[in-house]
């Protein structure tokens, strides 16, 4: 069932990170139905609560994968053990994915925000022609998934190689 459960937390978060994506590109299509008009490079258009609950929606799937990712992932230390100089590949791999999968979570959830917050206003307001934020944190969302399953995976193994009495119980029972 171990074994399993590593599976299942990987389906886990790339479903919530996909899910997340999807909201993100329904957020925008749903936003470009509300009503506007397109004055030369300015646009007046009024909110759409479609778009708002679903970037809303998008961002908490964007977070809870980050933290399901990090904490189901343990803790990666960049500074290296005492034993040896050079750190494992796992241990790379696992803090190049968490550096990684921090940045995206930053931009994507940012990006996922900002259209968020222009679809909350109750009145029309003009600006300039949006640049798709809804659309490009979406697709975020779908990259971030990809860098938070890594991370996983990669500090699960640098884990195991740290902890080789707790991974197996029964190996060596029988040799000296």
């Amino acid at each position: 069932m171990a074994k399993n459960a590593g599976v299942l937390i990987c389906l886990l978060i790339m479903a919530m990170d996909v899910v997340a994506g999807i909201l993100g590109i329904e957020a925008e299509i749903a936003q470009n139905e509300a009503k506007h008009q397109k004055v030369s490079a300015l646009e007046c258009r009024g909110p759409s609560y479609q778009a708002f609950k679903l970037g809303l929606a998008g961002c908490v799937l964007l977070v809870l994968a980050h933290a399901v990712a990090n904490l189901m992932g343990g803790c990666v230390f960049i500074w290296p053990r005492q034993d040896s100089k050079e750190q494992s590949p796992n241990k790379q791999l696992a803090v190049a994915s968490l550096i990684f999968s921090w940045i995206i979570l930053a931009v994507a959830f940012s990006m996922l925000i900002l259209g968020t917050l222009s679809n909350s206003k109750s009145r029309r307001y003009c600006r300039i022609a949006h640049h798709r934020f809804l659309t490009i944190g979406g697709v975020l969302c779908f990259i971030h998934g990809l860098f938070a399953v890594a991370y996983f995976v990669s500090a699960r193994a640098a884990w195991k190689e740290d902890h080789p009495k707790e991974r197996r119980h029964t190996q060596g029972a029988g040799h000296a």
